[in-house]
């Protein structure tokens, strides 16, 4: 069973086509890192790794968009990818998928993942 809503940032955090926000997770164990950007006006998040190779996407932190803010690109290799889909549009993730969908809702000025049976949320640090 998976936790409930849980929560990334303000709205105003995400501009249409700018930096999105990097969030952590776990998959297996291992802490591993997020995204969610806005894109004509919705928010979408993803697992922060390439289909070609399961490396991180932003050549800075939050740095997705190209220059044109069209499409998510993967800064190691080019791979392109749909901003409202996660679908691969071109480069070397061509015929090996798309990125990780991460459910994302929009609500009272802030904005949400849910996590799911493969991408969990982080266990609570004990002191």
């Amino acid at each position: 069973m998976t936790p409930g809503w849980q929560p990334i940032c303000a709205s105003e955090a995400v501009s249409d086509g700018a930096s999105g926000v990097r969030f952590p997770a776990r998959i297996g164990g291992e802490t591993v890192s997020c995204f969610v950007v806005r894109f004509k006006g919705e928010v979408f998040a993803y697992l922060n790794r390439c289909s070609h190779v399961a490396m991180e996407l932003d050549w800075q932190p939050g740095r997705f968009f190209d220059a044109d803010a069209q499409f998510l690109v993967c800064a190691t290799h080019g791979a392109h990818f749909e901003p409202d889909s996660g679908r691969c549009a071109g480069g070397p993730c061509t015929g090996r998928g798309g990125l990780r969908v991460l459910q994302v809702v929009e609500r009272d000025g802030a904005v949400y993942w849910q996590p799911d049976d493969y991408v969990e949320i982080l266990p609570p640090v004990r002191s």
